[in-house]
């Protein structure tokens, strides 16, 4: 067992060179950093959960692993794989996640990101100088890329982009007309599948309300923590339940099949639109996800 007296010398031989480190020195994070209870029971070469190590900093599983996500590779020393849902944390790795969280209310994640110099893909920025350091060709190359891009987007007829005058810029607002007369090509299969969503939507719902029930019921008896995990699982559902509502519509408009395919394949299309459904959701969720316990943490 690590002994008390020992824990800053210890502390300080891990992260004396950390650049977290030298925002946290002279401040009063640093005697929290010294301090800490679960340095009298740390084995150094042991590792542990997060869910453990959660409990030593008193937040919730979830979102130890909010902030362990993007800094990957500063937390676990540039490991070239990720680790995956089984993580484990050694000492140094338990150091570098706590100056995270002794940081996070003042810089946020975007300001300890720049004290990393790590970008928004989690990788260090200095591996990235090849990338950044492009010549005009490539450049040019973009341009040309957005440019076809904004052609398409007006090709389609569903965009009008007319110049902003005021502000010198380009506006881009959807075509009224063009959407209302896709809208009237939509048939019954449009209603069937409006039908289909609104069922799935009320029985997310219905599980939803159960859930908020609970959440009620517990915060009455105030078990903080596992409110907070049933209250993750809501934004879990409420963000799969729109997301899914989205793809089915889109489905819907993307793929209005005649009468005789939708008769002779219709097995072939439910699969098709299933596959898609969830394909829309994988594609969506995280990004949906992060941004929705953002806002419930306060980030």
């Amino acid at each position: 067992m690590l002994k008390l007296n020992n824990a800053k010398e210890l502390v300080l031989r891990i992260v004396q060179q950390d650049p977290l480190f030298v925002v946290i020195q002279n401040t009063p994070s640093e005697e929290i950093l010294y301090n800490d209870g679960y340095l009298a029971h740390i084995e150094e070469t042991n590792y542990y959960s997060t869910s453990e190590v959660a409990s030593w900093f008193e937040i919730t599983d979830a979102m130890l692993r909010y902030y362990i996500k993007p800094f990957e590779q500063y937390i676990f020393d540039n490991a070239t794989n990720s680790p995956n849902t089984n993580i484990r944390l050694n000492l140094p790795a338990i150091l570098r996640l706590r100056m995270i969280l002794l940081l996070k209310d003042e810089h946020r994640v975007k300001g300890l990101k720049l004290l990393l110099g790590i970008d928004d893909n989690g990788q260090h920025i200095k591996h990235q100088i090849t990338a950044t350091t492009m010549g005009t060709d490539d450049l040019a190359n973009k341009v040309d890329v957005l440019g076809n891009v904004l052609q398409q987007m007006i090709q389609t007829g569903l965009f009008n982009i007319l110049p902003d005058e005021e502000h010198g810029t380009l506006q881009v607002t959807i075509n009224q007309d063009f959407l209302a007369q896709k809208i009237q090509l939509v048939s019954s299969e449009s209603d069937l599948q409006v039908e289909e969503i609104q069922k799935e939507t009320a029985e997310l719902k219905l599980e939803n309300e159960n859930l908020q029930k609970q959440i009620s019921e517990l915060q009455e008896h105030s078990v903080k923590d596992i409110v907070q995990k049933i209250r993750e699982r809501h934004i879990e559902n409420e963000i799969v339940s729109t997301l899914r509502t989205e793809a089915l519509q889109q489905y819907s408009i993307e793929n209005n099949a005649g009468y005789f395919r939708k008769l002779f394949r219709s097995s072939q299309i439910e699969m098709e639109k299933e596959q898609f459904v969830l394909g829309y959701i994988s594609k969506h969720l995280e990004e949906r996800l992060e941004v929705a316990l953002n806002n419930y943490y306060g980030e």
